[in-house]
């Protein structure tokens, strides 16, 4: 069964991963990798979410989602 992924999980994924760059090409300070951390935050519950919501695996659908990024 293939792992069903709304626009809005892949928006989400996306604007963490923009944040983790941004994070990452500046100085460690909590005030630079809070973006960051709010959006993989957003993301992982609206994964658990996701995925009770569809009967889906969890963990499934966080590699999907990430790997459509990556790929995306």
């Amino acid at each position: 069964m293939a792992i069903e992924l709304t626009d809005d999980l892949i928006q989400l994924q996306r604007a963490a991963a923009v944040a983790y760059d941004e994070a990452m090409r500046q100085a460690y300070t909590p005030e630079t990798w809070a973006p960051w951390l709010e959006a993989s935050e957003a993301v992982q519950a609206a994964v658990t979410a996701h995925a009770e919501a569809t009967g889906q695996n969890r963990y499934e659908v966080e590699m999907a989602l990430k790997l459509a990024v990556r790929e995306g």
